[in-house]
């Protein structure tokens, strides 16, 4: 699908979170016209200060569980919590955004006709027992565990998207989001870039959960945004994919990093693991890279800086610096 000689329209719901807002700026510099939604259960007005300066954005108040009254050619699906501080402060609402919200979704397609993006996540596969993970993989998590609410909300709306394209032959596109990092982020959102810089900035000691010794990878949100946008641009593609960068690194090596970066050499503490809490993630990105090219390009080093400046920045206008987790 391409832009051809008529401005088109998306909605991105869950518009003012984090990769939300950074979806919006990319939209309209690629000339569509926007339209946001979001009830703003974790999202935040101010990540879409550059976009309400444009007249091809259009905001709304509201909820993805609700019937859709936006016509777009496009949708773009971001709404739910995504960081476990969030998503297990309202279970109940956090798994009927995932469930409910691809109802909606589907219903609206089927009458209207329109592309649906998913935003699904790593978390799908649990804590894994195959490693990196191929979008293959079935997964291992635990259905009634304290991360449930998001894991299996987001297994059953991956579920929902697949029937509607067998059944009504919905052109619904999964992709799978591994770890994710960059301006924007919340500064209490409990993901462990921003627990590191917040720490470290205020000269606390960074908290490492279990030996440290578990990884993660970080994709820099330009680079994830990227994936998503060629995924939607994409005439035909099969799905889910896997998005991320695929470059693991363990919570002592991303420690380490953000002491460099912030230039403060802090204790490090430990705690015990989170029930559920994964050993290991990271990405194949083999099918993303054969379907639309995609390579993550930001190395974590350069990533890192540009998010310890923005945080530097958005904490001077504070009234307080944020405290630690």
């Amino acid at each position: 699908m391409g832009l051809g000689s008529t401005r088109k329209t998306v909605l991105v719901t869950g518009a003012a979170g984090f990769l939300g807002s950074h979806l919006v700026d990319r939209l309209l510099a690629e000339g569509f016209e926007v339209v946001g939604l979001d009830n703003l259960m974790t999202g935040d007005l101010g990540n879409l200060a550059d976009a309400g300066r444009s007249r091809h954005f259009h905001l709304e108040i509201g909820d993805v569980r609700e019937p859709l009254r936006v016509y777009a050619e496009v949708i773009f699906n971001f709404a739910c919590p995504a960081s476990p501080v969030h998503y297990q402060s309202d279970p109940y609402a956090t798994l009927t955004t995932s469930v409910l919200g691809a109802v909606r979704l589907v219903e609206h397609a089927r009458l209207r006709g329109c592309r649906i993006v998913h935003a699904s996540t790593s978390e799908v596969y649990g804590d894994p027992d195959e490693h990196p993970q191929r979008e293959t993989y079935w997964g291992h998590v635990n259905p009634i565990g304290d991360r449930a609410c998001y894991d299996e909300g987001k297994r059953a709306a991956e579920t929902v998207l697949r029937d509607a394209v067998r059944v009504h032959n919905a052109d619904a596109r999964i992709v799978r989001i591994f770890n994710t990092y960059g301006p924007r982020m919340s500064f209490n959102d409990g993901r462990v870039v921003s627990n590191f810089l917040v720490q470290a900035l205020n000269g606390q000691p960074i908290t490492l959960y279990g030996t440290g010794e578990q990884s993660r990878s970080f994709c820099y949100v330009s680079d994830l945004i990227e994936g998503i946008f060629r995924v939607a641009m994409a005439p035909a593609i099969e799905t889910p994919l896997n998005l991320g960068n695929p470059v693991e690194v363990t919570m002592i090596e991303l420690a380490r990093a953000v002491m460099q970066v912030t230039g403060r050499e802090v204790e490090l503490v430990r705690k015990p693991l989170p029930a559920d809490d994964p050993r290991r993630r990271c990405p194949d990105i083999t099918r993303a890279r054969a379907a639309i090219g995609f390579e993550p390009a930001v190395p974590l080093a350069e990533g890192l800086q540009r998010t310890h400046d923005n945080f530097v920045e958005r904490m001077r206008y504070s009234l307080r610096p944020p405290a630690g987790p």
